[in-house]
């Protein structure tokens, strides 16, 4: 397997079940070539809602995208103002820089 020598970072970000679909969204249209979507469970300092005393655990989406990092402002820009992940609640994002990949084929 051939050694990929561009330079990557892994965007992870982790949202409220159903808004994975907007987050591939932008990040096909800022230049990722894909990525994948995780599901999980949230906690956090609020506490969880419950119905008939049984907790509501908040569901998240987890979505990892490995993106060429010439690209990578333009998406981290991009998610911060369409999904407003400044404000409580509403998401995180994060980023990692990649120092090396296998397997990732290059189709631009």
């Amino acid at each position: 397997m051939a050694k990929i020598d561009a330079v990557f970072e892994l965007m992870v970000i982790i949202v409220n079940k159903g808004v994975a679909v907007e987050v591939v969204k932008i990040a096909r249209e800022a230049g990722a070539q894909g990525g994948t979507i995780l599901s999980g469970r949230g906690f956090g300092a609020q506490e969880c809602g419950k119905i008939f005393g049984i907790p509501i655990e908040p569901e998240k989406e987890i979505i990892l995208v490995l993106i060429d990092s010439a690209k990578t402002d333009q998406l981290w820009e991009t998610l911060q103002k369409e999904l407003s992940l400044g404000q409580l609640e509403k998401g995180i994002a994060l980023l990692l820089e990649v120092k090396k990949v296998v397997g990732y084929l290059n189709r631009s």
